[in-house]
């Protein structure tokens, strides 16, 4: 009981519990995704449909307060050789009208060439929402497409520092 606690300890000690929300912000749909209370694991939690810049960012205001997040993360799309996309240009002014709105929260652009590509290869593998069964289901695979690059750029994020390993108690 006593390694269990140390453990625990050791893993509560080398995270900052930062619940963090990833965005994947396209023109029509926001995919969003956050951490658990932890700070481990990421999640799709639901497709924001973009209405206008001002209800945009009510909307996730809402959302930052209601699940007291404290890092924003959003995906910049960058063309393959690394150079600002039109896209990557819209999505670094949705990043500022965010950082002006809420200045308090840490902001981080990640580069995500090919997220979108991934979600689908996911989601082809995992065979949920074929691409070809009728518009109702396009429609619910592109609100889940948004939402699992959402969750790839979170991990992406939650990786980048590798992982926090913790010495194995049979080395003594």
């Amino acid at each position: 009981m006593i390694l269990v606690r140390r453990t625990l300890a050791a893993v509560s000690d080398s995270r900052n519990h930062l619940r963090t929300l990833a965005l994947d912000v396209g023109d029509k749909r926001i995919g969003l995704a956050i951490t658990d209370e932890l700070g481990l694991t990421a999640r799709p939690l639901f497709t924001l449909h973009r209405t206008s810049l001002r209800a945009d960012l009510k909307s996730i205001a809402r959302f930052i307060r209601q699940h007291k997040v404290e890092v924003l993360v959003i995906g910049n799309p960058l063309h393959a050789d690394g150079s600002v996309s039109p896209q990557a240009a819209k999505t670094q002014a949705f990043a500022a009208a965010l950082r002006e709105a809420h200045p308090t929260l840490q902001h981080h652009l990640l580069d995500e060439r090919l997220t979108t590509r991934e979600a689908h290869a996911l989601l082809d593998e995992s065979g949920r929402l074929a691409r070809s069964n009728g518009h109702a289901s396009r429609i619910d695979r592109q609100n889940l497409i948004d939402q699992v690059a959402a969750v790839l750029i979170l991990e992406s994020y939650l990786a980048k520092d590798g992982p926090t390993l913790l010495p194995d108690p049979d080395q003594n």
